[in-house]
C-alpha cells in the first residue's frame, strides 16, 4: 500500500500515468489506436485503489469496445461513438459502417497544481465516413481523497457541434430497447466484480437502480486473490443539464455503471452549441456501508466545486 500523498506523472505522447507515491493509480490513454469498429477514443485503464487493487478492465472478450472508464456515446445521430454493433429497432444489434473516432489533437495543459494533477487536451470527432462533427476540450484532475484511503478523478468534457446540423443524442432505449439507456461516462469493472453490489443514496441497492435518477451511484466489488473489497463511486455535477441523471448499472453478468444523461429521452445537440458534462469519480479501498458512501459522495461533490482545469 502506498502511504505517500505526493503525486507524480509521466507522459509518452500517447498516454500518461499518474502515481501516488510509488503506486501507479491511473493511466489515461488520450491518443487511442484501437480498431475502427471499437470506436477509438480516450480511456482510463488501469485504475487502481491506494491499496493497489485494479478496478477497471480493458477490451474484455465479451465486449472488446469497453475501455475501462471512457466517455462513450452509442447513439450520436446515426453514428456510434461507443464501439461495437448499433441497436436499431428494426434489426436489433447490427454491425454498421458508423463507428466514429475521437482523435487527440494537442495537449492544452499538463502538470501539478497544488495537490492536484491537471491535464487538458483538444480532440476532434470524426464519423467513419470521414466527416468532422465535434470539437472537444477535455480536462481531468486527480487528487488524493480525505482519510488516506481514496482518491478522486474529476472529468470534464466540453463538446461543440461543428457538423453544421442539429444532432439527436440518445441510447438503445430511445431507439426502442427497454432499460438499456447506456451512454456517457461509462465504467467497466474487473471480471471478479460480477455479482458485486450497486448502491445509491438513501440505502437503495441492486440492479433495480438502473434507469432511476440520483446525484450519485456506487459499485462495491471483491477481488480475487486478495479477497479485499473496493468501492467506485461517480457523482454528477449539479450544473449538468440532465442533473440528476438516470443511471445505467449492471452487476451480472459483469460489473458496469455510469451516469446516462440520454437514457430515456433524446437530447438535441444544436449546431454550433457547446455541451458540458462534468463528473467526479471516487476510487476507494474497502467495503462501504451507507455512511461511508454518503461521505465519499460528499467528497466527490466537494471536488466538483473546486477550480476546474483551465481550458483557455
Amino acid at each position: 500500500m502506498s502511504t505517500s500523498t505526493a503525486l507524480t506523472w509521466r507522459d509518452n505522447n500517447q498516454s500518461l500515468t499518474v502515481s501516488l507515491g510509488d503506486l501507479e493509480i491511473a493511466t489515461y490513454t488520450y491518443d487511442a489506436t484501437d480498431e475502427q469498429r471499437e470506436s477509438p477514443r480516450p480511456f482510463f485503464h488501469r485504475l487502481r485503489t491506494k491499496a493497489g487493487e485494479t478496478v477497471s478492465v480493458y477490451r474484455p472478450w465479451d465486449h472488446v469496445w469497453h475501455k475501462g472508464l471512457a466517455w462513450s456515446l452509442p447513439h450520436f445521430g446515426e453514428d456510434n461513438f461507443w464501439g461495437g454493433p448499433s441497436y436499431r429497432r428494426e434489426t436489433d444489434y447490427t454491425w454498421l459502417p458508423n463507428n466514429g473516432r475521437m482523435r487527440h489533437e494537442h495537449v492544452i495543459e499538463a502538470g501539478l497544481d497544488g495537490g492536484t494533477f491537471r491535464f487538458a487536451h483538444a480532440l476532434t470527432w470524426w464519423t467513419q465516413g470521414g466527416k468532422h462533427v465535434v470539437d472537444e476540450t477535455r480536462s481531468i484532475g486527480i487528487s488524493p481523497g480525505p482519510g488516506g484511503d481514496s482518491w478522486t478523478l474529476v472529468f470534464e468534457t466540453a463538446m461543440t457541434n461543428v457538423s453544421g446540423a442539429d444532432i439527436q443524442i440518445g441510447s438503445p432505449t430511445t431507439e426502442g430497447r427497454e432499460n438499456a439507456g447506456y451512454g456517457g461516462l461509462f465504467w467497466r469493472g474487473p471480471r471478479e466484480f460480477a455479482g458485486g453490489r450497486i448502491a445509491g443514496p438513501g440505502g437503495a441497492s441492486g440492479e433495480a437502480l438502473r434507469g432511476t435518477r440520483g446525484p450519485w451511484l456506487a459499485f462495491v466489488g471483491q477481488h480475487d486473490d486478495s479477497c479485499r473489497f473496493s468501492t467506485v463511486l461517480i457523482a454528477d455535477d449539479t450544473a449538468n443539464a440532465q442533473h440528476p441523471p438516470e443511471w445505467f448499472a449492471r452487476s451480472e453478468p459483469f460489473a458496469c455503471f455510469g451516469p446516462a444523461p440520454f437514457f430515456s429521452r433524446e437530447v438535441t445537440f444544436a449546431a454550433g452549441t457547446t455541451m458540458v458534462n462534468r463528473y467526479a469519480v471516487v476510487i476507494a479501498d474497502g467495503d462501504s456501508d451507507q455512511e461511508r458512501l454518503d461521505a465519499l459522495a460528499a467528497a466527490g461533490a466537494a471536488s466538483l466545486q473546486q477550480k476546474a482545469v483551465s481550458t483557455a
